[in-house]
């Protein structure tokens, strides 16, 4: 069985999403950049929101690299009740219930569905317990304005720590796992 892991650049107020994130960390380059080649070449698919993944198939198809190599490779789905033609290889329209096909790409997963950018997809996996793991990639600014990573919800969604560690020049590489029977 698989499982669906959020993986995200966050500030230290956890915005994740917005203009100024993206001018703050600009390329991902030296060890922040060999962690995320890590976790797609350990990674068996994508899972993506339509913004993120018109984001991403309006980049990365056209670069080189190890990385744009696997991201261009791997298995993509895409939640999406309007795109008809994706252009990018490798992908799997998904139009039903998000919750419904996420856990189904679970059950049929033998390793690790990432999730990128996608916020509210996120958000709405997480409030529906799907989420096992969350990759968070800790940028030491505060941003004061943007898109937080998480929304409300009904209930307590409890992770636990799992690993920690520094990246780069001062990023916290933190991963949690669910904890769904705390």
């Amino acid at each position: 069985m698989g499982k669906i892991v959020i993986s995200e650049n966050v500030s230290l107020d956890g915005i994740a999403a917005g203009e100024r994130l993206v001018e703050r960390v600009g390329q991902v380059k030296g060890e922040a950049a060999k962690v995320l080649l890590d976790e797609a070449l350990g990674s068996e698919a994508l899972l993506l929101g339509r913004r993120t993944y018109e984001f991403f198939a309006g980049r990365w198809p056209s670069r080189a690299g190890e990385y744009a190599d696997r991201l261009n490779s791997m298995p993509k789905y895409v939640v999406s009740s309007t795109l008809d033609h994706p252009a990018w290889n490798n992908v799997t329209v998904l139009r039903g219930n998000v919750v419904d096909e996420a856990s189904k790409l679970k059950q049929e997963a033998d390793g690790d569905i990432v999730i990128y950018g996608s916020i509210q997809l996120g958000r709405t996996l997480l409030q529906h317990d799907v989420v096992d793991e969350l990759r968070l990639m800790i940028y030491p600014v505060v941003l004061g304005a943007g898109e937080p990573l998480f929304g409300e919800t009904s209930s307590t969604k409890p992770f636990r720590l799992a690993a920690s560690r520094t990246v780069g020049d001062g990023l916290a590489f933190l991963t949690y796992q669910s904890a769904r029977d705390a």
